[in-house]
C-alpha cells in the first residue's frame, strides 16, 4: 500500500526500514508521549522484531510514514473487540526533525477515509497524554473532536496523567472518496 501525501507517503512497512526505524524512534521526545509497549532506547533488535511483525500483516493495519529516502515515522490501527467491535484506535509517531511541518495531519487526513472504505468500522478514536499539545491539534486539525478526558488514567513518565480521546465516525468523514 502507498498514498502520497505531499512529498511524504503512508506506505507498508519493508525489511529495509530497520535502520531508519532504530534511528529516529529512539528518541525521549518521541518516546515519552506513545505507550510504554513502545520501547525507548528502541534498538535495532526492536526494529527487526517490528518490521518482522508488520511485514507479515493480514489485513494490514500498520504503515510506515515516509520520504523518498527513508521512513519518518508510523501510524496505525488498533481493532477493538466485543461490544467496541466497531471502533478502531489510530495511533502515530513523527520523527522529531519532521515535527511541525504537517505531515501526521495530513496523514490522518488520508488515513481516515482510507479505513472507513477498506474496514466496516464505525468510529476511529484515539488517545493523548495530558501535555501533548502538538497531538491534540493534529487530531483537530484532521476532523477528530474531543469526546472525553480520562482523569488520571495513565501512568508515564513517574506520575499519573489524563488522557484525553478523541473521534471521528464513519458519518463524520465527508471526504470518502
Amino acid at each position: 500500500m502507498k498514498i502520497p501525501i505531499g512529498e511524504y507517503y503512508i506506505r507498508s512497512f519493508e525489511l529495509t526500514d530497520k535502520t531508519s526505524l532504530a534511528k529516529y524512534a529512539s528518541n525521549y521526545n518521541v518516546a515519552k508521549n506513545l505507550r510504554d509497549r513502545f520501547p525507548f532506547p528502541y534498538k535495532e533488535s526492536d526494529a527487526e522484531e517490528w518490521l518482522i511483525f508488520a511485514c507479515n500483516q493480514n489485513p494490514e493495519y500498520n504503515f510506515a510514514i515516509a520520504n523518498s529516502q527513508e521512513l519518518i515515522g508510523g501510524i496505525g490501527l488498533g481493532p477493538q473487540d466485543d461490544v467496541n467491535k466497531y471502533s478502531v484506535e489510530i495511533g502515530y509517531w513523527l520523527a522529531e526533525p519532521f515535527w511541525g511541518k504537517g505531515i501526521v495531519s495530513a496523514a490522518l487526513k488520508e488515513i481516515t477515509p482510507y479505513t472507513f472504505k477498506k474496514f466496516k468500522y464505525n468510529r476511529i478514536f484515539a488517545a493523548v497524554f495530558e501535555g501533548n499539545k502538538a497531538s491534540e491539534k493534529v487530531l483537530q486539525n484532521a476532523g477528530f473532536k474531543k469526546e472525553a478526558t480520562l482523569r488520571k488514567s495513565v501512568y508515564k513518565k513517574g506520575r499519573f496523567l489524563d488522557q484525553y480521546i478523541y473521534s471521528i465516525l464513519r458519518e463524520e468523514c465527508l471526504i470518502i472518496k
